[in-house]
Parts: structure tokens; sequence; C-alpha cells
């Protein structure tokens, strides 16, 4: 995947990657452009200005741009891209402070459910809080293809960080999308991924299987924090990544509290589960 260059995925989508990869970004965000005529944007990405280049070049017919969410990776673009040509963009914010976006101000807030009709085609709106509670999935429902920003990725699993990260709703959201006809992924990062409701499902499947372990851990120990419980709940990660898998490893005692398996008092969790 090169960044910059601009990839035809079908006729109405291109693909652009922005040159910021890290262990976060993968290969870096993907931007999309929609339609060949009154172009949307699809997250215009961090603010690099080679990358912002690289969108205006690739049409002269873009006439909005829709977010996923505002993480410093998909959102801060939107203040350049605006600032080069004077179109407006449209998602949702949040009352979280913590790696937010701060610049993005929507000329309109998205609803579930809203669609954005143009004459080549229509994008649906679908809410998928979890990994960001203004988190926004966007169907482009002639092709069934589904931008997934963070929701759904390819090659490595989703960071679900509280207190904007919640593990409950993000299970639910991707639920939710067995609700729809789709046909291909567009994540935010990494390659188009087929077969959407089995991903889905198999991203349930995978986290529920982690919520088991905590669970366990816990009930075994009594109680925990995510500082305690890490060392067994994530055998199988190389301890280099401890450090963020404790943030998902939150979200799931979060969850089990929420469920009435524990209890929490100050920073720690106490089993109370069967």
């Amino acid at each position: 995947m090169k960044t910059e260059e601009i990839v035809q995925l079908s006729p109405l989508v291109k693909r652009i990657t922005a040159g910021n990869a890290s262990v976060f970004t993968g290969p870096g965000t993907n931007t999309y452009l929609v339609g060949n005529k009154n172009v949307t944007v699809v997250d215009p990405g961090p603010a690099l200005d080679t990358h912002i280049e690289a969108i205006v070049k690739a049409s002269d017919s873009i006439k909005q741009i829709i977010v996923t969410h505002t993480h410093p990776d998909h959102s801060p673009g939107v203040k350049l891209l605006q600032d080069a040509i004077d179109v407006p963009a449209y998602g949702l914010i949040t009352d979280t402070t913590k790696d937010q976006d701060k610049t993005f101000s929507p000329a309109k807030l998205l609803s579930d459910g809203d669609v954005l009709d143009e004459e080549e085609y229509s994008i649906e709106v679908i809410h998928t809080p979890g990994h960001a509670s203004n988190h926004l999935c966007f169907l482009l429902k002639e092709e069934g293809l589904i931008f997934t920003g963070d929701h759904i990725m390819n090659g490595s699993t989703v960071v679900i960080s509280p207190p904007d990260g919640n593990m409950k709703h993000y299970i639910e959201s991707l639920e939710k999308l067995k609700n729809y006809d789709l046909k291909t992924i567009a994540p935010g990062h990494g390659e188009t991924m087929k077969e959407p409701q089995l991903v889905a499902e198999w991203i349930v499947k995978h986290r529920l299987e982690r919520e088991k372990k905590v669970s366990d851990a816990l009930k075994e120990a009594g109680e925990g924090t995510p500082d305690t419980l890490v060392n067994k709940v994530y055998d199988d990660v190389d301890p280099s990544l401890f450090p963020i898998a404790k943030w998902s490893l939150q979200a799931h005692l979060l969850k089990l509290a929420d469920d009435g398996m524990a209890t929490m008092e100050k920073d720690g969790f106490i089993w109370k589960g069967n």
C-alpha cells in the first residue's frame, strides 16, 4: 500500500493512504473519495500537507467531507482541506478530551439513519460507538461497501480506550452491522475486506473470548486492576504491547461491571459474578 497513491477500488470509490504509518495506524490512514461528480471525501486523515495536496489533485469535484470520528489520524485534515477548497464537513463530536481533534467543527451533526443522496450514489450513516462515542460508519448503498473507520480495521484489532471507548457499545455496534446488506469493508487502515458479516462475527467472538479470560482471571484473583491482570489475560501478546493492551483490558473490566459481574472500587475491580 503506497502512500498518497490514488487507487481505484470500484467505479465509485478511490483510496489515498496517508503517510502516517505507525503501530496504531498500520500502513497509514485511508482517505476515500466517493463519486466522480459531487465527490464526498471520507476521513481526510491527519494534518499532513502532502496528503491534503494528494486529495485535492485527485478530484476537482469535491462537494463535501464526512468524518468517521475525531481521533487525530482521521479528522485534523479537514481544516487543511477546507483551507484549500471551501466545502462543508459533517460528522459527530464528543465531550471527551482524551485523544480528540478539537479543530473539527462540523457544519451539521449527522445522525444514525441519515442518508446523503447524490445523483450517482447514496451514503447511509450508521452510528457505531465503541472505539469512540462519536464513531460513524458510512454505507455506500449502490455497492454494499461500508467505510468502517476504526470500527473494523484490517491487520489488527481495534483499541478500546475508556472513557470514550466502550467495550459493551463496541460489541453491540458490531452486532448492529448484521442488519445491513454489506459486500465489502473499506477500513480506515489496511486493505479492503470481503464477507463483512463473517468479519464482524469473528471480531465479536474474539472479544468475547478475551472477556472470558478477563472474567476467569478476575474470578481467580478475587480483585484486580489492568496492571495486575494484563500478564494473565494477554499471555498470547508480546509484553511490549501491554501498555496498549491495558486500555482494552480496562474496557473489558468496565463491561463486566456494567453486566453486574464485577464492582469497581477506586481504581480496582472486585469479582461478584457466578
